[in-house]
């Protein structure tokens, strides 16, 4: 409404016409019998609260859709609802029924969603429901699940604090699952919910740490933050005696007694400790800017300092290639940098200013720059000074003055040198350039005043240039203390004060009150009336603080019958001695906060903040972290296989059929018992008879088949398949009706290359078989696929996956093709030939090739059909991004010697009872990776060589073992990333 004159007008403000027809639209469409219709209205919707606008007032229409039956449907339904449930919660408590039923999903991301949805409701009246909810999701089939589940622990709990029990009973049980898909998220609710329960982490330690490099990237910095608090309450400090000497502080009478521990005792680390620090290094690879981050944190706060060094290369070329998070990591550095300066000694230019530098980026680099100063590098660092000076950047020009007079306040030898700059910029034209080097030199001087009068002869001349109250005020106080030094000048300059006080600034009042009485006191004769006259002036001046201190003055110096005793201390109170400043970095006492937190970057503890704990004295009892590890089943992942048990329970009921099996028991990949405790000649027999052993075992198999009256199942004959046939020869593994397809000539080739000295022939192992696509997930379709260690003939820098096709529908599967690959950077795929045709019922079997480039990063694409498209991802163990290679026992040895040092990685470990024999190490080995048994003179020794596929890299593994079971596993390899990760895996097959 607006008033012109006497007549009132009113407007009324509706929205566009087409927006609320386009709303309209859209209710249509949501309440359409249609669900291509309804699937269209939900995508515009969803699209609209990505681009930031509301579409509350669609609640009640799309809420209706809950309960339908198309899935994509559904699923954007539930991604809107937990946009929309806490605000609209009434409305969303008359659907809870139905997302209690999606609870029971055939869909995994149905069932997640319907989780999600029910504890985005803030009602407490539903707190038992979530409860129960949560606690049904967390044994969940789907990792998926389980992590929805761990997400809405810390909702719950925020709820309804009363809670805090029954979660922690849940988190402790999901902290114990063995996928890396719910690590990351269960620690976080760990965190949320009870940070203080560490005895939940004693019996998990050692799986988070060894499941740490392929968790998800976010998983990761939930999981080391906590491992360093977790770190720093169970093990002891690694560098306790790097700095300590001979106890010289004891002369009592004690002190013979207690001669023999003078010195303390040689530091032993943890091997859990080492554990952590061993399997963090190699994420300082990560492209993941935080990732590092917090590996360096992690580093700085628990490593010795012979190791804390590694970090320092890799926070530099974050700094050069994450612009975005140089402000974090320049915080860090620089906290670093205070008491590990010799780290960051090396990367010195990398923290040279740049023009492009933006201020706050400018401040901190000189603050690295200052702290990393020493006798050594001043000049180098001193030059670079003297051209930031010109900068036109106001503050950054101010921050580089400030950064010389901590450098020559550090550094005795530059301290002249650092001075005679600063007077050469007094004569600067720039006020601020003068103001601030009066400032520093002011707190230099004070340092050696007897040694620079003539500097101060020369600060008292540019009183009537420099108008910046700051640095007129620095001057008159370093008159006024070192007038003694300048008895001629300091009367005079008193004089030019008192003329001018009336228009000074208070700061600079005060400092000529202060030179007033301090001259009075050396020299009263030529200053007393001076002083008198300033006095009388600040009597009346508008400042109360200039007026009392004014008065105060003049009855302490000018004595009187008035006169308290305290006149009589006048001199000793106003030119008693007064210690020279200390020029400290600000980050000199930010490092007990952990390092990449909010805290440490505001330097005041923040809301939620968790203490970063002292070392302990004496080192807990490391036994709590010991677990009881089933020989039966391995996990690796969220693929699960068998051992060799699972082979023998199978072979056993079957030779009560009158069979006789004992030969092919005896060359079975496994063995018995009494075969792999059998002679050693009996072992080189079999070794050097290995081809002619796999012919007649092909016949013998062949023969059993006929023989056999009863049916093995499908999936128990083809486990026994996969165990017994040789590695040149074995099929696909899995329940297949079709034979695999013939080997190409290029593998033919590539395989009698392989095969030349019978005892350089890796033992035959188990493929084994992962899952890509769930026949529930595929809509009848499921998709299972191997590395089959064959040579790719297309390109020899790929690896062969195999890949088995099973259609349970009922309906032909038509065009099934892969699209849209999503790889990281330097991956490749080659795909499989299209499959027209796969009828109901029926199988078929492809093989593609995909360039990991040495990394065990997930190759992502669609799988497609004539009807529908899959997302899936093929993620390779590191074992199988090699391929064997032969080499001599003196090509081993000489490569072995040069891949010393850091390229070399060492762990003792106990072999497991059933692994104690060579054969038995030799096949668990080459069934963890794919390389080939190298001749070793040694009865006590195996060793191994490969290289990698895409870059050729070389690999190379001895097992020396022991008497008594013990074992030295010793890994070199040219790339260390894919060295400590081969460790993990050897060491979990020899050991289980």
């Amino acid at each position: 409404m607006w008033r012109r004159g006497r007549v009132c007008f009113w407007v009324e403000l509706t929205p566009p016409c087409f927006l609320l027809r386009r709303h309209d639209d859209l209710k249509e469409m949501l309440d359409s019998n249609k669900d291509s219709l309804k699937l269209e209205a939900m995508k515009r919707i969803v699209a609209m609260i990505a681009r930031g606008k509301n579409a509350s007032d669609l609640f009640p229409a799309v809420v209706k859709n809950v309960a339908c039956k198309n899935i994509e449907v559904k699923k954007l339904v539930y991604v809107y609802l937990v946009r929309y449930a806490e605000e609209q919660q009434d409305l969303a408590l008359l659907s809870i029924s139905t997302f209690q039923r999606g609870l029971k999903d055939p869909n995994q991301l149905i069932r997640a969603s319907a989780l999600r949805v029910l504890s985005s409701i803030r009602v407490t009246i539903i707190v038992p429901i979530m409860m129960l909810a949560i606690k049904e999701a967390a044994s969940d089939m789907s990792p998926y699940v389980r992590k929805t589940a761990a997400h809405a622990i810390p909702k719950l709990y925020s709820l309804d604090p009363e809670q805090k029990d029954q979660l922690i009973e849940v988190i402790e049980k999901l902290l114990a699952d063995k996928t890396t898909l719910v690590a990351g998220s269960v620690v976080m609710a760990f965190e949320e919910v009870c940070p203080e329960r560490i005895d939940l982490i004693h019996k998990n330690y050692r799986k988070l740490c060894n499941l740490l490099i392929d968790v998800e990237e976010w998983g990761q910095v939930v999981i080391i933050n906590m491992l360093t608090r977790y770190a720093r309450t169970q093990f002891l400090n690694p560098n306790i005696n790097v700095s300590d000497g001979p106890n010289t502080d004891r002369r009592d009478s004690f002190k013979s007694s207690l001669k023999a521990e003078s010195f303390r005792k040689p530091y032993v680390m943890d091997p859990d400790h080492r554990l952590l620090l061993r399997n963090t290094k190699p994420l300082l690879q990560s492209r993941n800017a935080a990732v590092v981050m917090a590996v360096a944190q992690l580093y700085f706060h628990l490593a010795p300092k012979a190791e804390v060094g590694v970090i320092a290369k890799a926070l530099v070329r974050l700094l050069r290639s994450h612009s975005e998070v140089q402000y974090v990591v320049l915080q860090n550095v620089a906290t670093m940098t205070i008491k590990r300066r010799g780290m960051f000694e090396p990367y010195l230019k990398s923290f040279y200013i740049r023009s492009t530098d933006p201020t706050q980026i400018k401040i901190l680099k000189l603050e690295v720059l200052t702290n990393l100063a020493n006798e050594t590098n001043i000049s180098t660092i001193l030059r670079e000074f003297q051209t930031y000076i010109k900068s036109m950047d106001k503050d950054f020009v101010a921050a580089t003055i400030q950064a010389i007079g901590r450098c020559a306040t550090n550094i005795g030898e530059v301290r002249d040198t650092c001075l005679n700059g600063l007077v050469q910029l007094l004569s600067n034209r720039d006020e601020l350039v003068v103001a601030e080097s009066v400032v520093v030199i002011k707190k230099l001087l004070q340092m050696q005043p007897e040694k620079h009068s003539d500097i101060i002869k020369h600060m008292a001349k540019l009183t009537d240039n420099i108008q910046v109250p700051m640095a007129r005020a620095s001057i008159l106080w370093l008159i006024g203390e070192y007038c003694e030094h300048v008895p001629k000048i300091a009367p005079d300059v008193l004089r030019k004060m008192a003329k001018s006080f009336t228009n000074e600034e208070d700061i600079v009042k005060l400092q000529i009150i202060n030179l007033a009485a301090k001259l009075y006191l050396t020299n009263s004769k030529q200053t007393k009336l001076l002083t008198q006259y300033v006095l009388n002036l600040a009597k009346y001046d508008q400042n109360y603080d200039i007026r009392d201190r004014a008065r105060f003055i003049r009855q302490l110096i000018v004595p009187t019958e008035k006169s308290g005793a305290l006149s009589k201390y006048a001199k000793k109170l106003f030119l008693a001695l007064k210690p020279a400043p200390v020029l400290e970095s600000p980050f000199k006492d930010r490092d007990h906060f952990q390092l990449g937190s909010l805290s440490h970057l505001l330097n005041a503890k923040a809301g939620g903040y968790q203490e970063l704990p002292d070392w302990p004295e004496a080192a807990p009892d490391p036994s709590v972290r010991n677990v009881e590890v089933k020989e039966s089943v391995r996990a690796v992942g969220t693929v699960t296989y068998r051992d060799t048990a699972a082979l023998r329970a199978l072979r056993g009921p079957r030779k009560t059929e009158g069979e006789s099996d004992s030969a092919s028991g005896s060359e079975s990949g496994s063995g018995s018992e009494e075969s792999g405790s059998g002679s050693e000649s009996e072992e080189s027999e079999e070794g050097s008879d290995s081809e002619e052993e796999e012919e007649d075992e092909e016949e013998k198999k062949k023969k059993k088949k006929k023989e056999t009256k009863k049916p093995v199942q499908e999936s128990e004959r083809e486990h026994i398949k996969s165990r017994l046939v040789p590695v040149r020869l074995r099929p696909f593994p899995g329940g297949t009706s079709r034979p695999p397809p013939p080997l190409s000539p290029s593998a033919l080739l590539g395989l009698t290359a392989v095969s030349l000295p019978s005892q350089t022939i890796a033992p035959s192992s188990a493929l084994k078989n992962y899952e890509l696509l769930h026949r529930i997930t595929g809509e009848g379709l499921s998709v299972e696929y191997c590395f089959s260690r064959q040579p790719f003939s297309p390109d020899a820098n790929m690896v062969a996956v195999q890949m088995q096709f099973t259609n349970s529908a009922t309906a032909d599967t038509k065009n099934l093709h892969i699209e849209d690959a999503k790889l990281q950077s330097g991956m490749r795929v080659k795909e499989f030939p299209e499959i027209e045709l796969l009828p109901a019922g029926e199988t078929a079997t492809a093989v593609m090739g995909i360039d990991f480039c040495d990394s065990t990063q997930a190759a992502n694409f669609q799988l497609c059909t004539h009807t529908r498209k899959f997302f899936v991802s093929i993620q390779p163990p590191v074992g199988e991004l090699m391929r064997s290679v032969f080499l001599t026992e003196n090509e081993f040895k000489k490569e072995q010697g040069e891949l010393m040092g850091m390229n070399e990685i060492t762990e003792k470990l106990t072999l497991d009872a059933k692994c104690r024999n060579e054969h038995a190490i030799v096949q668990r080995v080459t069934a963890a990776a794919n390389l080939s048994r190298v001749p070793c003179g040694s009865d006590r020794e195996c060793r191994f060589a490969g290289r990698t596929v895409t870059s050729g890299s070389l690999v190379l593994v001895t097992v020396a073992t022991g008497e008594d079971g013990s074992a030295q596993l010793t890994v070199n390899c040219e790339k260390m990333v894919i060295g400590t990760m081969l460790v993990k895996d050897i060491l979990l097959a020899l050991t289980q």
